[in-house]
């Protein structure tokens, strides 16, 4: 493929733009692969470069949340795991079972979620169910296999979903949830990165170059995280699954 100026000119700022959401809310992605498709890079190709540039940039936010410690190790580990093989799942369900059914569900349940987030001023404030530790954690691995299974089957709003859950169920705090969001959104990306590269379908330099920006825009997201919490992610989740439900209305009129 070969690469033009205007290909950069288009894809770094929306990339830049992706990183700084997805590191927030998740949700990035809606933002990244169509700025690849319009600048012209064929669809396999542009699959693969995302993954590449998103990847990169999910482990600097990921490392920013290691570091100042907003991780829940015990559940990160079996959640990461969990979406992995959920992620395999949906990719084979999907070759068998048409994605309309699953956008239909979306459509329905897209704006009881945002009602929920619109009305819960105390989104920092976590779950409103009684948890154990164990059963934390064993619910923790069921959500995160059920929605790798949605991440293999459709894919946007992985990470928005995730952090919905981790929050609203689980009653982590925003910060603890968005850092393990990244770490099983980490998991996933790396798992596609590898596929599409041995298949040799990523634009290296594109991709090296958006990833860049990409790791501006994770960088900077994730700063905001820790220092506004719920503040900040309340907002950006509702414009995230906003963009989210005209995407799924665009596909299934298109």
């Amino acid at each position: 493929m070969e690469l033009k100026i205007s290909m950069f000119l288009t894809v770094c700022p929306l990339v830049f733009l992706a990183g700084f959401v997805d590191a927030i809310a998740g949700g990035g992605g809606m933002i990244s692969l169509p700025a690849y498709l319009i600048s012209g890079v064929p669809v396999h190709m542009a699959l693969g470069t995302n993954k590449m540039s998103s990847m990169i940039g999910t482990f600097v936010s990921t490392a920013r949340f290691v570091k100042n410690g907003f991780v829940d190790w015990a559940l990160a580990i079996p959640s990461m795991v969990a979406a992995i093989i959920g992620s395999f799942l949906g990719a084979n369900l999907a070759l068998f079972v048409s994605d309309t059914v699953l956008k239909w569900v979306l459509l329905i349940v897209l704006p009881f979620l945002a009602i929920y987030i619109f009305r819960n001023r105390t989104f920092e404030a976590g779950t409103r169910f009684s948890m154990s530790r164990k059963q934390v954690l064993c619910w923790g691995t069921v959500i995160s296999l059920g929605i790798g299974c949605f991440d293999g089957f459709y894919g946007p709003g992985t990470g928005t979903f995730l952090l919905i859950l981790y929050t609203s169920v689980l009653g982590l705090s925003v910060k603890t949830a968005s850092g393990n969001v990244k770490l099983v959104n980490l998991s996933s990306n790396v798992a596609a990165f590898t596929t599409f590269l041995l298949h040799g379908q990523i634009a290296l330099v594109l991709g090296g170059v958006a990833a860049l920006f990409s790791i501006a825009g994770h960088y900077l997201g994730s700063g905001m995280v820790m220092k506004n919490g719920a503040k900040i992610v309340r907002p950006i989740i509702l414009v995230v699954m906003t963009l989210l439900y005209i995407k799924i209305i665009y596909e299934m009129i298109g």
